[in-house]
């Protein structure tokens, strides 16, 4: 019987120098996303997916984000006092557990590969789940757990791929597909940020990912790939190398690349709009703008 996946690492340890000054303060993954932090869709996409152990690669500077996860005694207090069951139960749902939030540090930026790799004695030799919660994703059933009902079939390693154009491979790890199923695909390989003329495929990966405990034995090289760093990406080819198969899976969702300022945008766009609170009002203001650039023209 396969065993579940029921742990997750969340690397969030980067400086998010992109949202500078905000971030010279904030850490990045807790900026709000309409009412939440980013880091609270990942959470709230990894707990759909069945995980129980939640692990987070940290580094110094981001006490704010170990905080958020923490019991607020005295604004529960507060709320409860004043009869906001609502937004009592809201603050609740952001809450852990004891013993299901571990916090490891990455002391040098040595890339995504090596961040994974700091969380290795915490997963031992089970199968893991990895979040980017840059990577924000609205699905009707949330990506992970797509993930998790075809890895139950396939085994081996998965990571979610969109297709991208050919100009923008060299910002993603890109898959070479031996066999196309469909919503899942067979890699032959994998290549980190290949230029568009030597990109095996348009089948870029993004930030989920379920992995053999194979892949941390691989990651103990410590090889330097694309950029000098050590990458994630490399560490799961070496399991193809190995007849240890990787799929791509075609997820079923809207990605929004929240580590870029044009991508957090978009995303807070589309998240206000799908509120019934919010969309009158913001669909409104947007009509209005529209209206006012066509009057200026």
């Amino acid at each position: 019987m396969r065993r579940k996946v029921t742990k997750a690492i969340f690397p969030v340890a980067g400086l998010g120098t992109r949202f500078l000054p905000a971030t010279k303060s904030v850490p990045k993954e807790i900026m709000t996303l309409v009412d939440r932090p980013l880091v609270q869709y990942a959470i709230d996409e990894a707990r759909a997916a069945g995980i129980e152990e939640f692990i987070f690669v940290t580094s110094r500077g981001k006490g704010a984000l170990e905080d958020y996860f923490d019991r607020s005694p005295v604004l529960e207090a507060s709320l409860r006092e004043k009869g906001k069951d609502q937004l009592l139960n809201v603050l609740n749902e952001t809450n852990m557990d004891s013993g299901a939030i571990a916090y490891v540090r990455q002391h040098q930026a040595l890339g995504l590969g090596h961040a994974v790799w700091c969380a290795r004695r915490l997963i031992g030799d089970e199968p893991f789940a990895v979040m980017l919660p840059d990577d924000v994703i609205a699905a009707e059933t949330s990506c992970l757990k797509q993930m998790v009902e075809a890895y139950e079939e396939t085994g081996g390693n998965m990571v979610a791929t969109m297709e991208v154009s050919p100009e923008q491979t060299s910002s993603y790890g890109v898959l070479d597909v031996k066999n196309d199923m469909g919503a899942v695909v067979e890699a032959r390989g994998m290549v980190e940020k290949p230029k568009a003329e030597e990109a095996p495929s348009n089948l870029a990966v993004i930030g989920r990912y379920i992995l053999s405990p194979s892949v941390l034995t691989n990651l103990n090289h410590m090889k330097e790939g694309a950029g000098g760093e050590i990458q994630l990406t490399d560490a799961i080819a070496e399991d193809i190398a190995a007849d240890v198969p990787v799929y791509g899976y075609r997820f079923n969702g809207q990605r929004f690349d929240c580590g870029s300022k044009a991508g957090f945008l978009q995303a807070t766009v589309a998240f206000a709009l799908a509120r019934d609170d919010l969309r009158d009002d913001l669909m409104g203001y947007i009509q209005q703008v529209s209206q006012m650039d066509k009057a200026a023209q």
